[in-house]
């Protein structure tokens, strides 16, 4: 299987690394074209990765043809591109606001096509993934084109509907969750550590409850209610961070990330 990506800017690195790293197929079997000829065909050979000339090259040459590019010229490359796909291929894209319908529209009725939305974390097999399929795409075929974000982390299929929301607490919340463990680390170095320091336990410690929130199957709230012994420090701690706003900032937070995503911010 020939893995095709049409943009390679940092979410498709991303993407590209977290496959590397699973050995989900070899090296040279991921192929990749950009505008910017320098830059892929130095990444290519960094990698051991099949640098293509033209965008049209990739999509004939690979079974899935991941779009990834800007919303932009989304348009304008599936316009060039369009006489070498075939229902023969699955188009994979991670082109943030253009639906299946209009993929479609700008291809094939016929193409099999999934949408998705991938995060940065994919690069690390901790990717969280959002997909949803034409009905073109089923099957075995389907499973293939999950497989792939599968090898990169986890796979949620959801309505397209979801999709901004999911952006918001997955894609988005990302630099959310970094901006936390950057606010408990500078804390940190109020109080003497150094902001290497400070980061590395503050990171550590996000990672070490993300986990154990997983594998308790317990909620957030019955977690914290553990840490919480009556009449301590944490929950003097809490009860302060809910005075300050904590929960209405990070509800307001994932509210502009939405209206920004849906053209609904005025």
């Amino acid at each position: 299987m020939k893995i095709g990506f049409i943009g390679v800017g940092a979410m498709a690195q991303a993407i590209i690394q977290g496959l590397l790293n699973a050995k989900f197929v070899p090296a040279e079997n991921i192929l990749v074209h950009s505008a910017h000829k320098a830059h892929y065909e130095n990444y290519a050979k960094q990698y051991g990765l099949t640098a293509e000339a033209t965008n049209q090259q990739v999509a004939e040459n690979s079974d899935l043809v991941v779009l990834a590019v800007v919303p932009a010229i989304a348009a304008d490359v599936l316009a060039e591109i369009r006489d070498q796909l075939s229902t023969q291929k699955t188009l994979i894209s991670i082109v943030s606001g253009v639906s299946l319908n209009r993929l479609e529209e700008l291809t094939d009725y016929n193409l099999p096509i999934l949408r998705s939305l991938p995060n940065i974390n994919s690069q690390y097999g901790q990717g969280m993934t959002a997909v949803a399929a034409n009905e073109n795409l089923s099957g075995d075929r389907k499973a293939q084109a999950i497989a792939m974000y599968e090898a990169t982390g986890s796979v949620s299929e959801l309505s397209e509907s979801q999709f901004a929301a999911f952006s918001a607490i997955s894609g988005s919340a990302v630099a959310y969750v970094d901006f936390f463990i950057d606010s408990l680390s500078r804390a940190g170095v109020k109080y003497g550590f150094t902001k290497e320091m400070a980061t590395q336990i503050a990171a550590q410690t996000t990672l070490g409850s993300a986990h154990s929130l997983m594998a308790s199957g317990q909620t957030p709230a019955e977690l914290i209610d553990k840490v919480c012994s009556p009449g301590g420090d944490t929950i003097a701690g809490i009860l302060a961070m809910e005075q300050a706003g904590f929960l209405p900032s990070i509800i307001k937070g994932i509210d502009a990330t939405i209206a920004k995503s849906t053209g609904n911010n005025g």
